[in-house]
């Protein structure tokens, strides 16, 4: 069966299929959001309040295990360690997966929302911290939910198997690739198409259908330097780390700015600095750690080079070893595969109307990353995209106070999750409607 349809993927994107027509679409899914959404909104608020770090995600993958049963979805947890993979067929057809994420951030939420998280964990390094749903992923398992809701309720209109899996540790770049060795695409069907989503800080009710890189490639490095430790009265029978490191976090700004090209996306970003214990010890090495984001090959290996030789120079000046340098994560651009943008952004606008309003494969990529380009490196055509949080006019009070929009990843990030989560199900169902259209 599943070699007969071998062809289906170029079938579909050559148009040789007719999906449901989108405005009927549109109009069937909000009948499902409308009768689904008390007990989406109260989802949505749980996993708000009771957030779970990488790895840990054994309560939200519980509860998301036991919705996709009660739908007819046969289940398999444990996959990737804590991650969900949730399987329903429905005829002859292609397979789509559609993934949400469920880690949190280890991070105080500071919203002020009646539902915030007050959750505190042990870390592995020892002392408590904070967990939030800060990057948005309690919208996205809400709309996950949503999504299969809908697809059951409008079985008639598409054929084929939808797989979906709820993958953990998103954050720190690794339950994509945790998932992929313990046999998802093995183990499991392997998909004809991919489609992922996430909330950010654009307007509410658009969406953004990127063609090509959708998000940057990610690169973290970890610098040691090394020097000789002495007493902060006798500097001069030290070789300072602490200042080696500061002129390379002061030096290395100029790989952005007079290697890289202007008009490609690059950015290094010196996220942690740590060096000595007391203000009269000059310390004998101080590490430097860094986030290095770009969209193309190209710029990603001039910053790899060019900061590598920022660092070693710094050495150099200080009559120090070399340092030691580690490339400890790498993430991999998202890229939308072209003729599903094209067709998705085509579909998903004359679905809009005065319900949604769709935004054009044109955009500029999100600099954030992320590791569904797992699925993508696996071979999977697939489709990814950009949902947008905050209502107009909160946008334009932050730009009256001339502050900029809380984004993901910021303890006051709070996007609606009402109009959030009501256009990811959209947006997920429509795909999936248009990708599979019943014969």
């Amino acid at each position: 069966m599943r070699a007969a349809f071998a062809g289906v993927a170029a079938m579909l994107l050559a148009g040789s299929a007719a999906a449901m027509e989108p405005k009927a679409a549109v109009q069937a899914v909000d009948a499902s959001i409308a009768k689904n959404w008390a007990g989406l909104d109260a989802l949505y608020k749980d996993i708000h309040a009771h957030p779970e770090l990488a790895f840990t995600e054994t309560r939200s993958a519980a509860i998301l295990a036991k919705e996709m049963r009660a739908l007819g979805f046969t289940v398999t947890e444990g996959v990737g360690k804590t991650g969900v993979v949730a399987i329903l067929k429905n005829g002859a057809g292609p397979v789509i997966m559609v993934r949400t994420e469920m880690d949190g951030l280890p991070m105080e939420e500071k919203t002020g929302l009646a539902y915030a998280s007050r959750v505190q964990v042990e870390m592995a390094g020892g002392g408590k911290s904070f967990v939030a749903e800060s990057c948005g992923h309690d919208n996205h398992m809400a709309w996950w939910i949503g999504t299969a809701r809908a697809l059951v309720a409008m079985k008639s209109a598409w054929q084929g198997t939808v797989m979906f899996i709820a993958q953990p540790a998103e954050e720190i770049g690794a339950g994509a690739k945790a998932m992929l060795a313990d046999g998802l695409f093995t183990k499991f069907p392997k998909p004809d198409f991919a489609i992922g989503a996430h909330v950010g800080s654009a307007e509410s009710g658009t969406v953004g259908v990127k063609d090509g890189a959708a998000t940057s490639n990610s690169d973290t490095l970890e610098i040691l330097f090394k020097g000789r430790g002495a007493h902060g009265s006798i500097p001069s029978a030290s070789i300072d780390p602490i200042v080696m490191g500061a002129h390379f976090v002061s030096d290395v700004q100029t790989v952005v700015s007079r290697e890289k090209e202007a008009g490609s996306f690059g950015v290094v970003t010196v996220g942690s600095f740590q060096g000595g214990t007391v203000p009269n010890i000059i310390p004998d090495n101080a590490m430097v750690k860094l986030s290095i984001r770009s969209f193309s090959t190209e710029v990603r290996t001039r910053l790899l080079d060019g900061v590598t030789r920022t660092a070693k120079g710094a050495a150099i000046m200080a009559g120090a070893p070399e340092p030691e340098i580690r490339h400890p994560n790498a993430l991999d651009a998202v890229m939308n595969d072209h003729k599903l943008a094209v067709q998705a952004a085509d579909y998903l606008t004359k679905a809009g109307g005065d319900t949604i309003n769709y935004v054009r494969p044109e955009l500029p990529g999100w600099s954030a990353s992320e590791d569904f380009s797992a699925y993508v490196e696996a071979g999977v055509p697939s489709l990814f995209y950009s949902i947008g949080g905050y209502d107009a006019d909160v946008i334009a009070d932050y730009a009256t106070k001339g502050q900029p929009v809380p984004t993901n990843h910021s303890p006051f990030f709070a996007p609606n999750h009402d109009k959030a989560i009501r256009t990811g199900v959209r947006t997920l169902t429509l795909t999936v409607l248009m990708l599979a259209p019943a014969s």
